[in-house]
């Protein structure tokens, strides 16, 4: 993660304090990070936002549910000979498969094999079962998730979140994808909490700490 005291880092800590007072009579605690399309800065934001919960003091999970391309494992540099598909069907215990980051307080779950049957792992009662047992352990649960109009994948770890923030390249991704997007996850009953703007050009005037002239 950046600088502490950097401008980028500042604005993850917006984003952290946003998320928790989106909802006064419930917990957010489940969050999926969500994007139209590939290469708009998804698991880039989720690790970002995994570190600043745990600099915060409080226990977090990033789960890689991307069982098609993923990439949670490359970013904080753990090993996916073996992950979540691992539990789902039976290899491994989940204790058996959790790695701790150089982050106090941060784990990941990652993907494990890619399996030829993604959608049906991802939503399995088994899935459910094991996301309830985490809740248990975990104050913040983050989710990266292949992207919404890709596959059905998002949308199903969608109805088993609290909420999801929908991360949008500025300048990249065109308006009527993120609109599509948009919809497609309100179809299905999601709580959009949010949008993160990835590669908006900040004006120099804008980019001081605070007090500086």
């Amino acid at each position: 993660m950046a600088n502490p005291r950097s401008t980028s880092s500042e604005a993850y800590r917006k984003l952290r304090t946003n998320i928790q007072f989106s909802s006064i009579d419930s917990q957010i605690q489940t969050i999926m990070i969500a994007s139209a399309s590939s290469g708009e800065g998804k698991t880039t934001t989720i690790g970002n936002l995994a570190v600043t919960y745990a600099q915060e003091g409080k226990k977090v999970l990033v789960m890689d549910t991307d069982l098609r391309k993923p990439a949670v494992h490359l970013m904080f540099n753990v090993p996916n000979h073996v992950g979540l598909t691992s539990v789902l069907s039976s290899q491994y215990k989940v204790t058996e498969v959790l790695r701790e980051t150089g982050v106090e307080g941060l784990h990941v779950l990652s993907s494990g094999p890619i399996p030829p049957n993604p959608s049906e792992m991802i939503g399995s009662r088994k899935m459910t079962a094991l996301l309830e047992g985490l809740k248990e352990e975990y104050d913040v649960i983050l989710f990266d998730t292949p992207p919404v109009l890709t596959v059905t994948d998002a949308l199903i770890i969608s109805s088993l979140c609290d909420g999801v923030i929908l991360v949008v390249n500025a300048g990249k991704v065109k308006k009527d994808l993120v609109k599509k997007a948009k919809a497609h996850l309100e179809h299905v009953n999601a709580r959009i909490l949010g949008a993160v703007l990835n590669n908006v050009q900040v004006p120099k005037s804008r980019n001081n700490s605070y007090g500086e002239k």
